[in-house]
């Protein structure tokens, strides 16, 4: 395959990445105006978004068996039509029954881009640029994330939060018509679709390796929701710093998260060790965490450490992922990453009941504690994977 068609496949499967994680930011912003229109709690408001993840969460591993059975282009397109549907849907509620609804079909649709998504760049991508294809990959999801708070909070307050979800949901339904246009590109691996029996099934989700990568990713969710919903709170109570220093130090780390898989993909590309990658920078996250846990340099010094805990955790992303396929036996990508993937949605589920009453009994510097010993537990995890390259076909 030419370079040319490579970066093409590249291109195309990290803009439907970015998209995805476009769609499961873009709403959050607005439940302030959510809220008052609709005339509902933020309990309720955050009941319509555990759904969204738990149906993520749930039908992720399903998704990957779709994959490895039918083919990986109908699942993405399927996938992302849904969420610019539910998105739009969203927009047109009147009530919070609307919003569930929407937010359901939401979530189903996130469910299929990491086994179609890889699928399709470990199909349709040399080998040696592999690991700037899963760089691309994660910046996208990092950028996406990062440009929803921005569009929904300017254009829900030039305009009210329904113009601002009919907006996202037309620019999906204009990236769905594009991916659609290129459909010959994103064609994933074909496998030949002989019997599979159940028990081979869980037999191939149920070894050690894809177990050690499932539960990599629940431990990393479960740490990095901590500094998504509550860094900022933490921040401003345990240093008695202004919101407005508190959010820009967790945009930093965003930031630096993003420039970190960017240069995770040169690394990844020269040194073989992967497993070596992805442990020392966990390691390095983790003590850039832990400095803010003790309060060992002042307030003024947070966004410094969040960016370069940030940059140090990213960077290990496309290292990460190479790890991933090589734990992956060859006719099993889907079903493989839609079940080690779905563990981000079960990590994001868990612990945020707890990191909330930690905040309520008045322990700010225990959400960043509990985040360093999360990000040092996934250490453990990959020290116990494969730690090289090896050509596996998907």
């Amino acid at each position: 395959m030419s370079d040319r068609n490579d970066y093409s496949v590249i291109a195309l499967v990290a803009l439907a990445h970015g998209t995805s994680h476009f769609f499961q930011m873009v709403v959050a912003p607005l439940f302030p105006l959510i809220k008052e229109d609709l005339g509902v709690s933020y309990a309720a408001l955050g009941c319509a978004l555990a759904l969204f993840y738990a149906l993520s969460a749930v039908f992720q591993p399903v998704a990957g068996f779709v994959v490895d059975r039918f083919g990986a282009r109908a699942v993405l397109l399927g996938g992302l039509g849904l969420q610019a549907l539910g998105v739009g849907l969203i927009a047109t509620a009147s009530s919070f029954g609307g919003l569930v609804i929407g937010s359901a079909i939401n979530g189903l649709g996130n469910s299929v881009y990491h086994p179609s998504d890889f699928s399709i760049l470990n199909a349709r991508v040399a080998s040696q640029r592999l690991g700037y294809a899963y760089s691309a990959h994660g910046m996208a999801g990092s950028l996406g994330y990062a440009s929803a708070p921005i569009f929904a909070g300017t254009l829900g307050a030039l305009f009210g939060w329904h113009i601002a979800l009919y907006a996202a949901a037309g620019i999906g339904f204009l990236i769905f018509l594009l991916l659609f246009s290129n459909a010959s590109r994103l064609e994933g691996a074909r496998h030949v679709l002989v019997h599979e029996s159940r028990s081979n099934n869980f037999k191939i989700l149920l070894a050690g390796p894809v177990l050690l990568c499932f539960l990599y990713f629940a431990v990393y969710a479960a740490g990095l929701v901590g500094l998504q919903g509550f860094s900022v709170t933490a921040m401003t109570v345990q240093f008695g710093v202004s919101t407005a220093l508190a959010s820009s130090a967790l945009t930093a780390y965003m930031i630096g998260s993003a420039s970190g898989i960017f240069a995770g993909g040169f690394i990844a590309a020269r040194v073989p060790r992967h497993d070596a990658v992805a442990a020392s920078g966990l390691a390095l996250g983790a003590f850039w965490v832990l400095l803010i846990a003790t309060g060992a340099l002042p307030g003024a010094a947070l966004p410094a450490l969040l960016a370069l805990a940030g940059f140090s955790v990213g960077a290990t992303g496309p290292s990460r992922d190479l790890i991933v396929r090589a734990s992956t036996p060859p006719g099993a990508t889907g079903k493989v990453y839609g079940f080690v993937y779905s563990g981000l949605d079960f990590g994001s589920l868990a612990t945020p009941v707890f990191y909330g009453w930690l905040m309520d009994h008045g322990l700010p510097q225990a959400v960043f504690y509990t985040v360093f010993a999360l990000t040092a537990l996934a250490i453990l995890t990959v020290l116990q994977l494969p730690g090289r390259t090896r050509e596996a076909t998907t």
